[in-house]
C-alpha cells in the first residue's frame, strides 16, 4: 500500500499534468476557430473551381487531353500522399489517416499493384516505415512551417508533377482528415493524379454556352496544375481544422480523466491518514492504560 508521501505526490503531479491538459484545450479551442473558417472559406472556392474544370473537362477527348487529365494509360504503382501533423495530443487524429492508407495500400497490393509512399507531417511516418520500409518514395518536411499553407501545397504539387513527369507512379491517392466539427474528424481519400474530370451539371451546361479563347486544351493545360494545387491547400487547411478539433476532444477528455483520479486519489489518501491517526490513537490509549 502506497504511503502518505507518495500518495500525496501522485496527486501533486496529476494535478500539473492537468494544468498542462487544460492549457492545451484552451490553446486548440482558440486555434480551431481560425482554422475552422479558412477550412470552410475554401471550401465554395474549390467547388467553384471543380465546375470550371468539368466545364473544359468535357470539350476535351482522347489524344488531345493534357497528361495530368488523361494520365499514362497505366495503372500498375499507385503513390499513397498521406497528409499528418507534426505535432501529437491530437487523439486518433494521425493514426486514423494513416489507417486509411494502410488499408487501401493492402487493397492495392492484393490486386497485384505496386505501392509506394509520399509522406507529409512527422506524425504517422513510424508507423508506415515499419509496414512498407522499402516503399517510401519522397517526403516533405513540414517541421519549419507553423501552419503549411499554399506556399507548402505548391512545393508539394512541384515535386508530385516532377515524379509523375518521371514516370515514377500512375496514380496517386491523397490521404487527408476532412473537417466535420470538433467532435467529427472523417478520413479522406481522394485520387489527384491523373485528375479525374469534375461531373458536369447537366441544368448549369444546358442553361449557358461558354466559348474559350484560348483553346480548352491550353486552358486546361495551365489550370490543371492550379486544380491540383486547390486541392492539396485544400487539404491541408482540412487537415488542421480537424488536428484542432480533435485535440481540443482529447485535452478536454485528459483534464476530465485527470479530476477523476485526482478524486480517487484524494479518497485514498483521506483514507489512509485516518487510518493512521487511527493506529496512533490506538497506541497511545494502549500506552496510557498499560502505565
Amino acid at each position: 500500500m502506497a504511503s502518505l508521501k507518495e500518495l500525496k505526490g501522485r496527486i501533486n503531479s496529476v494535478k500539473s499534468t492537468q494544468k498542462i491538459t487544460k492549457a492545451k484545450q484552451m490553446v486548440a479551442a482558440a486555434k480551431l476557430r481560425k482554422a475552422q473558417a479558412n477550412a470552410e472559406a475554401a471550401r465554395p472556392y474549390a467547388a467553384r473551381f471543380a465546375a470550371v474544370m468539368a466545364s473544359l473537362a468535357g470539350k476535351v477527348t482522347g489524344s488531345s487531353a493534357p497528361l495530368l487529365l488523361a494520365g499514362n494509360g497505366k495503372d500498375q504503382v499507385h503513390l499513397m500522399v498521406v497528409a499528418n501533423s507534426d505535432k501529437g495530443l491530437a487523439g486518433a487524429f494521425n493514426a486514423n489517416i494513416v489507417k486509411a492508407a494502410l488499408v487501401e495500400a493492402r487493397s492495392l497490393e492484393a490486386a497485384g499493384k505496386t505501392v509506394l509512399f509520399y509522406l507529409i507531417g512527422r506524425k504517422g511516418r513510424a508507423v508506415i516505415r515499419r509496414a512498407y520500409p522499402k516503399a517510401i518514395l519522397a517526403s516533405f518536411d513540414t517541421t519549419q512551417v507553423r501552419e503549411p499553407g499554399y506556399a507548402e501545397a505548391t512545393a508539394i504539387a512541384n515535386e508530385l508533377l516532377a515524379l509523375f513527369e518521371a514516370g515514377k507512379f500512375d496514380v496517386a491517392h491523397l490521404f487527408y482528415s476532412r473537417f466535420r466539427s470538433a467532435l467529427v474528424q472523417e478520413p479522406t481519400q481522394q485520387q489527384i493524379i491523373p485528375i479525374p474530370a469534375p461531373k458536369v451539371d447537366a441544368a448549369a451546361s444546358a442553361s449557358a454556352v461558354v466559348e474559350y479563347e484560348p483553346e480548352e486544351e491550353a486552358i486546361l493545360a495551365d489550370l490543371l496544375p492550379r486544380y491540383l494545387k486547390t486541392q492539396l491547400f485544400g487539404a491541408l487547411l482540412e487537415n488542421q481544422a480537424s488536428e484542432q478539433g480533435a485535440s481540443m476532444t482529447a485535452m478536454d477528455n485528459a483534464t476530465r480523466n485527470a479530476g477523476d483520479l485526482i478524486q480517487k486519489l484524494t479518497i485514498q489518501y483521506n483514507r489512509s491518514r485516518q487510518a493512521a491517526i487511527t493506529t496512533e490513537l490506538i497506541e497511545i490509549i494502549a500506552g496510557a492504560e498499560a502505565l
